[in-house]
Parts: C-alpha cells; structure tokens; sequence
C-alpha cells in the first residue's frame, strides 16, 4: 500500500509533508468552560501524529470574546491561557513528526453556546434552519440573529487576523484554516438565502464571497508569506445537509478562480463524497471543478475517503491531499495500519459523542 499516491510527500507554501494525509477538523468540545484546551485534548491529538498522518488540521477554535464562540466548552484563542494550551499540542504534534494548523471559526447565527454573549449575529436578522444540535448540548430552535453593522465586520476581520497572528506566532501552529463552510458565518455571507444585504458584502456569487476573501487578505498580512494559510469551503451545512449552490457549475468555477488568486495556500473542499458529482446537471465533482479552472491551486479534499482505494480515487482526480474524518477517529493509525496492509477498524458512530464523555480507556487506542 505505500506505492499509493497519499503516501508521497507533498509541500504547501514552505511546510514540507510526509505524506498527503490530513486529519480533518472534528468538533470535540473537550476544553475548558473557559476554552482552554488541556492534557486529555494534547493526548487526543498526539494519537494522529504518532499514527502517520502528514497533519492534522484542528477543531474550530473560536477568535473573540464577543459572538464567536459555537459550542460549550469550544476551544478559543484569545487569550494567554488558551494559547499556552494550545502551545503544549503543537509541541507534542511536532516532536511526533505532525505538522498542525488551527482552524479559526466564527459561528454567527449558528452559535448554540457562548459563554460571552446571550445573542448571536449573522449577515441578516433571518432564523437559522434546523434545530440546534443536541449532539453538542443544543435545544431548541436557533434564535433569531441581530443583523452586523459594517463596524461589526471590520471588527470580526480582525479578530480572525489576530487569532491567526496568535495561533502561529505565539501557539506553535504552521498555518491556520479560516472556516468558510458548513454555516457558520463566512459561510452564511456566502449564502444566498441568508444573506439578504444590499450592501457590498451581499449580491451574486461573487459579492457574497467577498467577506472570505477580505478575510482572507487580512489573515495573510497578519502571518506573512511563509505560514500556511487555507480555506474551508463546503455546500452542506450542519443546519442544512443537502444545500447546493444555486449557481451551479458556473458559479462554483468563479469561486474558485477568486479563491486560487486571492493568497491561499490551499483550498479544503468539503462533501458528503467527495468524488461525486456537484449538481445535478454536471457529471463534475467540487474538486473536479476546482481543478480545471486552477490548475495551480492546491486542494485538500474531505469526504467519503474513509480508505486508501477511495483516497486514492480522489487524488487521481485532481486533490493534492486527503482530509480524513471518521475514518480517522476509529483509526488514529490509520496510514500506518494502511501502509502495513492492516484492517481498518470500523466507524462505531458512538466515537463522534463529546469528546468529554469519551471513556479514558478509548484515548489509548
């Protein structure tokens, strides 16, 4: 199974990989009440680099003390205290041989825990879809979000470039993934339906991309030309699993023709499957799409890849990574299992409850 293409090393920016295997970011809720992540977070993460993975791309962590903040007991980065637990990860990952990148999220409407504000915000005072997520302590109907003034926004970019400043300059991380799918808010300005402004942040595909790319823009001058920095896009949604661009092909291509110009190092694709078609009228995947209008761009692609004859499917069709979830939890060795000819373990969907209530006895594994 080494001759397999996850197995070649690979390079983003400056951060040379081992291999093309990523472990995707999975929200855990195992820090702190006060967003400190600690030792049994260190020993959660460490698993992945002991076991062979290339990199491993972190939970959502949140950026600001004002609305950002998704679940109870989320991981943040805003403070000296989260920062040094943090710090404490990165080591471990590093002297494992992992590199590790933060993802920084801001939840907006979808926010169902937040230990700094009682309201949530979003592009436009619309109701979320779907019930919040008991899974993760939620209950009830999303509330009603307060609609961000320009103030506001200039305010949430900022806080992203802090966030990364510190997760590189000051945690240890090689890079940072700014969280622009799955609904939070990058991805609700994204989105047609619940983004209603007439303002510049709102309009066609390409205006509702425009808060990601100034995020984007900001994220970089903060971490300068060798930190890694990477994009999550994806269409579904945990509040709205089978959403699809209503732009089709066409307005995927004009996303990622701004997204491979716009100072990325790479672009993570989201999908149920990866290697299925996008839309209904297009025997094209996302990462397919991506491919053929920018054939420069680096893509990690996260979906359905839970083994190596799968993974390797969707490198051959144009991914330069393989960002492995599921898989993963039930097999934090998985490339060392993969490249010995082991069998996987099978995915018990009980490993995905809070990483609180996870037995200790399941961290040794």
């Amino acid at each position: 199974m080494s001759d397999l293409l996850a197995f070649k090393s690979g390079r983003i920016n400056q951060l040379a990989l081992e291999n093309r295997l990523v472990v995707a970011p999975m929200t855990r809720i195992s820090a702190s009440k006060t967003g400190v992540p600690g030792e049994r977070m260190q020993r959660y993460y460490t698993r992945f680099a002991k076991g062979g993975f290339g990199a491993v791309i972190t939970e959502g962590i949140y950026i600001d003390d004002e609305w950002s903040q998704t679940y109870d007991c989320q991981a943040g980065l805003i403070n000296d205290e989260q920062v040094q637990g943090w710090r404490t990860i990165t080591e471990s990952l590093h002297m494992n041989g992992s590199k590790v990148i933060a993802q920084i999220q801001h939840s907006g409407a979808l926010s169902q825990g937040n230990i700094y504000r009682s309201h949530t915000v979003a592009p436009s005072a619309i109701q979320p879809k779907g019930k919040q997520l008991e899974f993760y302590h939620g209950k009830g109907d999303y509330n009603v979000p307060l609609e961000l003034s320009e103030n506001n926004i200039q305010d949430i970019i900022r806080s992203f470039a802090v966030a990364a400043s510190r997760a590189v300059n000051e945690a240890g991380f090689d890079g940072v993934e700014i969280h622009g799918a799955n609904g939070y808010l990058l991805d609700q300005f994204f989105t047609d339906y619940t983004n209603q402004r007439s303002d510049h942040w709102g309009g066609d595909i390409a205006s509702r991309l425009s808060l990601i790319l100034e995020v984007i823009q900001a994220v970089r001058q903060s971490v300068g030309p060798s930190a890694v920095v990477g994009i999550r896009i994806s269409q579904a949604k945990v509040n709205d699993f089978h959403h699809k661009w209503k732009e089709g092909k066409e307005g995927a291509e004009k996303v990622f023709s701004l997204l491979a110009i716009s100072g990325v190092d790479y672009v993570h694709i989201t999908e149920y499957e990866a290697w299925r078609p996008a839309f209904e009228d297009s025997p094209y995947s996302l990462v397919e799409i991506a491919r053929n209008v920018a054939p420069k761009l680096i893509i990690i692609a996260n979906g359905g890849t839970d083994d190596a004859e799968k993974a390797d499917k969707v490198l051959k069709l144009g991914a330069d990574y393989i960002a492995i979830g599921k898989s993963a939890l039930a097999n934090p060795d998985w490339p060392e299992r993969v490249k010995s000819g082991k069998t996987l373990r099978e995915f018990d969907s009980g490993i995905l409850a809070p990483f609180a209530d996870v037995k200790e006895s399941e961290l040794a594994q």
